[in-house]
């Protein structure tokens, strides 16, 4: 039997001991020579305390001194010394440190493998012996970080290791005596090696670099962290029995994610807030609106009778209808915004009696869409039915009726989960289909296809841009939300707010009330993340916005369906041939987006803006085809605001009007 002298093994672990700093100097000379950018004062955010992510790594693990029995029921006739081995090191981590301060703290818990390949021995007949162990760790690494320079990702490490065995497994494989080649080789022997230890508590120093894969311009920020560590041979000896202990060199890099803050330095200096009252409008802004009529009746969860909110004539007041005098025939629950053209809308039965009765040859197919089935959905296409029948009288063969469980364009989609009661009340209905172009909107044909569209004529309230405009720049980064103080000559103070886009618009009439001018100290508060209040005053005369005489514009409405932002194609030749050849020359066209409350408002912001820039686009190629360049163009999108929304939300069909985009063309001067 062989044995070592044990200097040996001691000669092994110092040269392990001098590869490690050798190693961990090197890096840090070549870590400490790439230079850093310093935390950006400009950025708009800061650099942020937690991290979290993982780490990988290679453990090159060095073994020395004494190993022979390998359990009881096997010792060989060698004993083994050194040997050397790669294992995978594989952990979550945490890590906290201020971004001004050069101390820090990392948790490390995962895999670790300690494998090793120990030097052949021979034994007394001259046979090669070779021994490997897998011996694997759960590992618990705690450490406290310091970075020497503060301009360079450059750090320094160190803390305890705690470790708990979960693999102890040995190979014993002897071979034959070259010299004797008829002599059967011993099968290999796999086991566990014994009296290992449950916990090892030992301690690991080391160095990395944190190499920034993301800008200080998005708050999710992303680190590289290269790193490598030393673990010396003191507290790991595997074993309680004999002089078994390991050095380990771990190389390898960290995954690190973590939020920053919004940077204080933007908040307090670049952070703009300005005030836009326009003069009065000098003109009687008169609007000759095209409104888009629906072709749905929408029908109350339960019931199959047409809603009350919709206008039902008798048969004597048929002979005095007329679809331009609409105002002798209100609803009898009309409230709330665009009361004008709801009144318009729930009419729309009247409408289409009325011009059934005025082109007789024209047919209808009434579709009534129910979550019930298809015939409850006959039911409800029936009642519309009985309605022209007994009322305008219609024949009733010009009347044909379908029932289904959904409408051909349904707002609910399969898979979705959110606002389904919403969505449902939108779909049960009944649609009116038609082939006939008396009663259709130019351009349009197939089942749902718009009616023709109703014309009024009204003076128009403040119009948009007469909206005094206050603008926050760069508070989407530098707050949380923002809201206005205003306070008049006599002291009285309003309250505005909170935002959390830059831009607000709000017609005079709500700052000034019956007021026809205003001097007002207007005060913006914006929240920072810290929950601490910077304030921005200016002062701003208002002046109320007055109609004076002599000027009409027009308005039209493009409708869209739920959650597209794209017009239909009949749409697009609807603007481009009847829309844009109305523009008079040196026009301004302000187009404003809009949308149901559906959803989530910041995504309807997005929606809505869509919706009014898809518009733009289609009467900006229309006019650049007629070699036009007088027109300017003022685009808006207001989402779901309900301050600015077209039409209230409480019932399905303001619902479906808020889908739109509604186009001014204000005349040129």
């Amino acid at each position: 039997m062989t044995i070592k002298n044990n200097n040996t093994g001691s000669r092994t672990a110092w040269s392990a001991s001098k590869l490690a700093l050798k190693t961990i100097v090197l890096s840090t000379v070549i870590f400490t020579g790439i230079q850093a950018p310093a935390q950006a004062q400009d950025a708009p955010f800061t650099k942020p305390s937690w991290w979290f992510g993982a780490a990988a790594g290679a453990n090159f693990n060095f073994y020395n001194g004494s190993t022979h029995k390998l359990n009881s029921q096997l010792t060989p006739p060698v004993t083994y010394h050194e040997g050397n081995g790669v294992g995978l090191f594989a952990a979550p981590l945490i890590e906290y440190r201020r971004p001004e301060s050069r101390w820090g703290l990392m948790l490390q818990t995962g895999y670790d493998s300690r494998r090793g390949e120990f030097d052949q021995q021979t034994t007394a007949c001259d046979c090669p012996a070779d021994l490997s162990t897998k011996l694997s760790y759960i590992t618990v690494e705690p450490s406290l970080r310091f970075a020497p320079f503060k301009a360079s990702g450059f750090y320094l490490m160190g803390g305890p290791r705690l470790a708990f065995n979960v693999k102890k497994e040995f190979t014993y494989d002897q071979g034959v005596n070259p010299a004797n080649s008829d002599q059967e080789k011993s099968p290999a022997v796999k086991g566990d090696l014994s009296d290992v230890k449950e916990r090892l508590l030992s301690m690991q120093v080391g160095a990395g670099y944190d190499i920034p894969l993301a800008s200080q311009d998005n708050r999710t920020q992303v680190i590289l962290s290269p790193f490598v560590t030393y673990q010396p041979y003191f507290g790991q000896s595997p074993r309680s029995i004999e002089t078994m202990t390991v050095n380990t060199l771990r190389v390898g890099a960290a995954f690190k994610f973590g939020r920053g803050k919004p940077n204080a330095t933007i908040a307090a200096h670049e952070v703009t807030f300005s005030v836009n009252s326009p003069t009065n409008i000098a003109a009687d802004r008169r609007v000759r609106e095209t409104f888009p009529l629906r072709n749905y009746v929408f029908f109350n969860q339960g019931s199959t009778a047409i809603p009350d909110r919709y206008v039902l004539l008798e048969k004597d007041q048929v002979k005095d209808f007329k679809e331009d005098q609409l105002e002798v025939f209100t609803p009898k629950t009309l409230a709330g915004r665009s009361d004008r053209e709801m009144k318009v809308y729930y009419n729309v039965l009247n409408i289409l009696g009325d011009r059934l009765g005025k082109n007789p040859s024209a047919t209808i197919t009434l579709v009534g869409s129910s979550e019930k089935g298809p015939q409850e959905g006959k039911v409800m296409a029936e009642t519309v039915k009985s309605y022209l029948v007994n009322t305008f009288g219609i024949n009733a063969s010009r009347i044909a009726i379908e029932g289904r469980n959904k409408p051909k364009l349904p707002s609910e989609q399969p898979g979705g989960t959110k606002e389904l009661e919403l969505l449902r009340e939108g779909d049960r209905r009944v649609s009116i289909e038609s082939n006939a172009p008396a009663l259709l909107m130019e351009f349009q044909s197939g089942p749902e296809a718009a009616l023709k569209p109703v014309v009024i004529s009204a003076i128009q309230e403040a119009p948009l841009d007469s909206y005094v405009t206050f603008t926050s720049a760069g508070s989407d980064k530098a707050y949380t939300s923002w809201s206005m103080n205003m306070t008049d000559d006599k002291g009285i103070v309003q309250n505005f707010g909170p935002y959390m886009q830059e831009t607000v618009s709000i017609p005079g009439k709500v700052i000034l009330g019956t007021r026809p001018k205003g001097t007002y100290l207007v005060t913006m508060l914006g929240t920072k993340e810290d929950g601490t209040i910077e304030k921005k005053e200016t002062t701003v005369n208002m002046v109320l916005w007055t109609p004076a005489k002599d000027e009409e514009g027009q308005r039209y409405s493009v409708l869209y369906e739920f959650n597209d932002s794209k017009a239909i194609t009949t749409y697009e030749k609807y603007l481009t041939e009847i829309v844009t050849p109305k523009i008079p020359k040196n026009s301004k066209v302000i187009i404003h987006g809009y949308t149901d409350n559906i959803g989530d408002d910041t995504n309807n912001k997005n929606l809505s803006l869509a919706r009014a820039n898809d518009v733009k686009g289609i009467i900006e190629n229309s006019l650049a085809k007629a070699g036009r360049k007088d027109v300017t163009f003022e685009v808006h999108g207001f989402g779901e605001d309900q301050k600015l929304a077209p039409f209230n939300n409480k019932y399905p069909e303001e619902r479906f009007y808020n889908r739109t985009v509604i186009i001014d063309i204000i005349p040129g001067k």
